[in-house]
């Protein structure tokens, strides 16, 4: 059975939002689940759930690193940190994965420092999956491990991509995009014209330059692009969809006949909230680490610990690392020595 640790201590809803999300995810998965965080809180919250006969065990770590803490010196000195921890049992002790949904930036530092990154990549990818006006999800890369980029990072994110939609998601042939100010092959940034001819030369389905507004189209199936245009990519579509619901809602209550539609209309709308719920996504998959790491939103709810625990171990069963090295090896895609 693959077992994943969970960071139980890492949301602002934590422990109990993990622990939720993890007996969900024992009861309706084949999947062994670890607890890691302070052993009196976790446990007490475990007496709110009937766990009989799930394969739930508890690791104790003292210390939390908390959405205020510096990445980069949590992820030094806070050692006994739940995502410390977390990230040790999977380097030594047959954890196939981690999920958290604590501090994103230490959680991909602690990855980094304790795992390290595959031997083809040069830098992990924090990837997302947008649903789209098709139906079939759109995976977005990078959006946020790495500020700035060179070209090679970006065409190795469109590799490692491409093996995600393919595992995860069974796309023969994913449409892979860059993410650029139009289409025509001679716009955009000094970054994106270089990317572009490495990603033409790459035997992927690279369909060229895709805008912003094609991102929910359904017409490409990996978009990539550096950390930095994707980080402020996610959080506007964030912003835009808590926007759109909050003013819907207003005006769905201005007028008797507004409410009355509402209430007639009231199944389209919960399918649409559906769509575009980010819990029934899980978390964001860094891709290009050793061992399977999920971070999940600082505001995840117990559904969203619940599908980030699934796609952990999704990830698992189709062994995705092992796919990326396989793939950079065939297509000649070498680490650059010396520049990261």
């Amino acid at each position: 059975m693959i077992k994943i640790a969970v960071d139980a201590m890492g949301s602002e809803g934590g422990p109990g939002v993990e622990i939720e999300g993890a007996v969900q995810a024992a009861a309706q998965y084949s999947v062994s689940i670890v607890l890691v965080g302070q052993k009196d809180r976790i446990d007490e919250a475990l007496r709110n759930h009937d766990t009989t006969g799930l394969p739930i065990e508890v690791v104790n770590a003292n210390d939390v690193i908390t959405m205020e803490d510096s990445a980069a010196n949590a992820a030094r000195r806070k050692k006994d940190s739940s995502v410390h921890v977390a990230a040790r049992l999977m380097r030594d002790s047959g954890i196939s994965g981690m999920v958290s949904a604590g501090n994103t930036g230490a959680v991909m530092a602690t990855a980094k420092m304790i795992l390290g990154t595959l031997p083809v990549v040069d830098r992990p990818a924090l990837s997302t999956v947008l649903p789209t006006q098709k139906g079939k999800p759109a995976i977005l890369l990078d959006v946020g491990a790495n500020v700035d980029c060179k070209p090679h990072h970006l065409e190795q994110f469109a590799i490692m991509g491409d093996i995600y939609s393919r595992a995860i998601f069974g796309i023969r042939r994913p449409r892979v995009g860059l993410l650029s100010i139009g289409e025509e092959d001679s716009k955009g940034n000094e970054l994106t014209k270089e990317a572009f001819t490495l990603l033409k030369r790459v035997r992927i389905n690279f369909i060229g330059n895709v805008e912003g507004r094609d991102i929910f189209k359904g017409d490409v199936d990996v978009i990539v692009c550096d950390g930095f245009t994707g980080n402020v990519a996610l959080k506007l579509s964030e912003g835009l969809y808590e926007a759109f619901a909050s003013m819907l809602k207003q005006e769905l209550q201005k007028t008797i006949s507004a409410q009355i539609g509402a209430i007639l209309a009231q199944n389209a709308f919960r399918q649409f909230r559906h769509r575009l719920d980010y819990s029934e996504y899980g978390g964001a998959p860094l891709l290009g680490i050793k061992g399977i790491t999920i971070v999940c939103h600082g505001r995840s709810n117990a559904n969203a610990i619940k599908n980030a625990i699934r796609v952990a171990q999704e990830f698992c069963k189709h062994d995705v690392n092992r796919a990326i090295e396989s793939e950079f090896k065939k297509l000649g895609i070498t680490r650059t020595a010396g520049v990261t």
